[in-house]
């Protein structure tokens, strides 16, 4: 399979190179040149496949070409070593609950599959190349280990670098995901204190080869100094960099897993009735709903989809004008989604218009035929959170908050509606607590987060400052 760019001025990419890249040369984000759509009798026997057996197949029709079957399955299961189950919240409402895994977010799918990825790609230099470029030939590891480009010395420069920013959960499950993993360093940039604590503890207590940088700014400035990492020329020869953000493709494709998994757990607990399904998931940098896009062009049988937002309405406003006008984020309580500038819109925008070749007006028809927009204060996320809780007994994030109430506003007769419940409340301790008058119990995963010392570097929102830090690693 190639990857283009959505940019359109890169050259075309294979699946090494765009895991390994992560951002295409023009700054573009990679799109696979096309999606495979799956076999009818997938779907007859989904409903009675086990989750992983049902990754592995949608792996296959994104990856079956670039990897090996044994390898691709190893890299599937492994990742999912825990469930994604879809729980009824109330008639019509289930929340699919994406919070079971090592840090209790989504990202831990996405985040988990890219670090077995990139050590499947075993990056060997080539003999015809000089001056520290490095050639990545695909050879399936027997270890943990990433081998070394000789040209490279120590510290964070000898080996592979992730660069992620996060607004919240992508940190914690980026970092937990390469953990310990020799010959691979992670550099987490959040926006300093935007991220709750405990979630800020998931990535600043690590140490090993997690390094935290806590900037001073929002999440778009973070994800800008990575971004701009990428085309330094400089910087590039130096080290080795690559980025598991969404924009990474080995982070988001993985993502479309658990809503086929969904799907089939949703039309085995309903059979033999067979309702139109509506997917909604809260939605900041967009790499979920968009994993979810990728997912419907293969044939997963979703009627259509909600994106709910926070008070960060670019997209939504976007839907109602046709005008996309990015804009400084608003930090709000469900901060996580605190994007104003979302990353994943190119590929929305790309698929929809077939690379190019729509117009935008008929690329706007295309993507509100299919997904509608939702947009929440603080305090409708807080009524929503209270008003489910005395209702149903379920405790909603602030994130699941939003996808939970745009189902009870957008659903309509005849429709089963699934929304994404991203990370485990118990997160958010604070704030649930406070808006629900309860105590949320903590689970053990995260109270061992929360007793370990935090360790981050300060870094000013300058990307000649973050350039002079990674260049003396």
């Amino acid at each position: 399979m190639q990857y283009y760019s959505t940019n359109g001025e890169a050259p075309m990419a294979d699946l090494q190179k765009a895991v390994v890249k992560g951002l295409a040369e023009d700054r573009g984000l990679y799109m696979p040149e096309r999606i495979n759509r799956l076999p009818k009798a997938f779907f007859d026997d989904m409903p009675t496949m086990r989750f992983q057996d049902i990754a592995y197949n949608v792996a296959a029709a994104f990856f079956g070409e670039d990897i090996d079957g044994d390898g691709l399955k190893e890299l599937v299961y492994d990742t999912l070593q825990f469930d994604c189950p879809v729980v009824k919240v109330k008639e019509n409402i289930y929340a699919l609950e994406l919070f079971h895994g090592p840090t209790l977010a989504f990202k831990d799918v996405g985040a988990r599959f890219m670090a077995r990825l990139l050590k499947y790609f075993k990056p060997t230099p080539s003999p015809s190349r000089a001056g520290g470029e490095t050639d990545f030939l695909q050879s399936k590891t027997e270890s943990n280990d990433v081998t070394q480009h000789p040209s490279r010395t120590g510290g964070a420069g000898g080996g592979c670098n992730v660069l992620v920013a996060t607004s919240g959960d992508t940190g914690s499950a980026v970092a937990n995901g390469f953990l310990g993993v020799e010959g691979i360093h992670v550099f987490v940039l959040y926006p300093k204190g935007k991220v709750s604590p405990i979630q800020e503890c998931q990535f600043t207590t690590l140490g090993q080869n997690i390094t935290a940088v806590e900037v001073d700014g929002v999440f778009d400035d973070c994800q800008r100094l990575v971004k701009s990492a990428f085309m330094d020329e400089e910087l590039n020869k130096h080290m080795m960099l690559t980025s598991a953000n969404s924009i990474n493709v080995a982070r988001f494709l993985p993502q479309a897993f658990y809503y086929f998994n969904a799907v089939a757990r949703l039309t085995s607990q309903l059979s033999p009735l067979t309702p139109d399904i509506v997917t909604c998931v809260p939605s900041g940098n967009f790499g979920n709903i968009c994993a979810a896009l990728f997912g419907h062009a293969m044939g997963l049988p979703v009627k259509r989809f909600i994106a709910a937002n926070n008070a960060n309405d670019v997209f939504y406003n976007y839907l109602q004008t046709g005008q996309y006008e990015p804009k400084a984020s608003i930090q709000t309580l469900a901060n996580a989604m605190d994007v104003g500038d979302p990353s994943n819109f190119a590929r929305i925008i790309n698929l929809y218009s077939e690379n190019g070749q729509l117009s935008p007006e008929d690329t706007h028809q295309r993507i509100t035929s299919l997904i509608s927009g939702a947009t929440y204060s603080d305090e409708q996320i807080k009524e929503t959170m209270r008003k489910c809780y005395e209702e149903t007994g379920y405790i909603l994030d602030p994130h699941g908050a939003c996808g939970y109430r745009a189902l009870e506003e957008q659903l309509q007769e005849g429709e089963v509606g699934i929304f994404c419940e991203t990370a485990h409340p118990a997160k958010f301790k604070e704030k649930v607590d406070d808006i629900l008058g309860i105590d949320v119990e903590i689970p053990e995963r995260l109270a061992a987060f929360m007793r370990g010392e935090k360790q981050s570097v300060p870094m000013p929102n300058d990307f000649e400052a973050f350039k002079q830090f990674l260049l003396e690693q």
